[in-house]
């Protein structure tokens, strides 16, 4: 913004204030922001730069007052966006485990660029392009791993097999990731799927799961929605769309600007109809939580877990003069009974009443940690001992479990590194224990998706949403 179109917006906001007898509000709003600008570029001690003016300043501080969510885009922020919104996912194809201070591989996807440079299950990322990782706090490592899959990428790497470091060199190439990433049997006839967000392809990807696992013969499913921060809202549609009957209402969004508008299921499909369970908690948002309260609303499943996060508005996008635009709250989100899915925002003009988000029709909080297993957890152990067992052991398959000889093998493997926990601590974690371990050799040997079913099958979420459908 130039000072030229800044003297020329504030002459014609005055000129619109002379024209009426009686200025309203917002005429009078405007001249008051022209007066104070005014003695601003006369009189303040360095001149006054009108894009920090407004950009950083007039613009942002307006919108705030509206709600959280609406924000305004310099040229430079709207052209990002758009590029964000053109790009495609990028990566090297490698699936770690973040501890603080550690990255360590835990597979290899086949024919990626980490495959190719010859990166292993086990290895240790100790450094990407030469910063170190272990000086580095969890949320520091994902921002440093992020990054550098945006370009070439050095890796200096740790394993138990070389006695110096192995350093590989990798391009990050286009990914498909699946927003549909888990499906498989909890117990014969009760498939269990995990849509992590929702994509344009997630309805498709959800009916592929769902048939694989046996479609309409499948005596009940188990919905994990948890995590999933939502995204494009016709794939919740899409996705409902299976488990309820074509013309039924999913959710309707009512705002000033436009009409209300309801969105139905459209498929002419037979749609299934076994018991369903679904999973949220409270980062489950947005488009989760219409698929969620949408068939509570219909009483066609049960919803399991904590209270959502609350995520019910409705962002447009407005492209603005000379390069700039603006993300605008124009409507919220109802479930089909009309409650209001955002959270309560105390603030701005905004502002709505009530809990917000979705309550499930069962509460169940995830299971407790134990100061033994949280220490297991962020050491590491786990996976280092798992590392050193796949690599004595070649003949580990997806039917592998831990029997009692390899269960005091590890307790022996922590003894030597001083950790001895007391028989009754040991007692009462030994059987999170054996799985977790059995779910650390799986993901190295097998694969990270026969590992996560051997997490899903001990998690006390999923144990209740089984009790609930009645098969458990």
């Amino acid at each position: 913004m130039t000072r030229a179109l800044a003297a020329a917006l504030l002459a014609g906001t005055l000129f619109v204030a002379r024209a009426q007898d009686e200025p309203n509000p917002l005429e009078q709003a405007l001249k008051r922001m022209a007066d104070v600008y005014s003695v601003l570029e006369a009189n303040a001690a360095d001149p006054v730069e009108p894009n920090h003016t407004f950009y950083d300043g007039a613009l942002p501080a307006m919108l705030r007052k509206l709600d959280p969510h609406s924000v305004f885009f310099t040229p430079g922020q709207f052209e990002q966006l758009r590029e964000m919104q053109r790009s495609e996912t990028k990566g090297f194809g490698t699936v770690v485990s973040i501890l603080p201070g550690r990255v360590i591989v835990l597979q290899t996807m086949e024919g990626t660029p980490s495959a190719r440079a010859g990166l292993q299950p086990g290895d240790e990322i100790v450094a990407v392009n030469n910063i170190r990782l272990d000086l580095l706090t969890s949320e520091q490592l994902i921002g440093l791993l992020t990054e550098s899959r945006r370009s070439e990428a050095l890796l200096y790497v740790r394993r138990l097999t070389s006695p110096r470091l192995l350093e590989f060199r990798m391009r990050p190439e286009a990914m498909e990731s699946p927003s549909v990433d888990r499906a498989f049997l909890l117990q014969p006839g009760i498939g269990y799927v995990r849509i992590t967000s929702f994509e344009g392809e997630t309805g498709k990807q959800l009916k592929a799961a769902i048939e694989k696992l046996g479609g309409q013969s499948l005596k009940a499913l188990v919905l994990d929605l948890r995590g999933n921060p939502g995204g494009i809202l016709t794939s919740a549609v899409e996705s409902a769309s299976l488990f309820l009957p074509p013309g039924q209402v999913v959710m309707s969004t009512r705002g000033r600007a436009k009409p209300n508008e309801e969105f139905k299921t459209s498929s002419t499909e037979p749609h299934y109809a076994f018991p369903l369970a679904i999973l949220v908690d409270d980062k489950s948002a947005s488009a989760s939580e219409i698929l969620a309260g949408a068939m509570q609303d219909h009483g066609r499943g049960k919803v399991a877990g904590t209270r959502t996060f609350g995520k019910g508005l409705v962002q447009s996008i407005f492209p603005l003069s000379q390069g700039t635009g603006i993300a605008l709250t124009t409507a919220f989100y109802f479930t089909p009974k009309g409650r209001l899915i955002q959270r309560v925002l105390s603030e701005g003009q905004l502002a709505t009443s009530g809990e917000g988000g979705l309550r499930p029709d069962v509460e169940v909080e995830r299971e407790a940690t134990t100061r033994l297993r949280a220490f297991l957890d962020v050491s590491a152990l786990f996976t280092t001992f798992a590392t050193q067992y796949v690599q004595s052991h070649s003949n580990i398959t997806a039917g592998f479990t831990v029997s009692n000889e390899l269960l005091d093998e590890f307790q022996g493997f922590l003894s030597k590194r001083q950790v001895m926990p007391g028989v009754a601590e040991w007692s009462r974690d030994r059987e999170w224990i054996r799985s977790r371990l059995q779910q650390d050799i799986l993901n190295q040997a097998v694969g990270v998706e026969k590992g996560d079913e051997v997490e899903i099958q001990r998690d006390q979420q999923v144990k209740r949403a089984l009790l609930e459908l009645g098969v458990l």
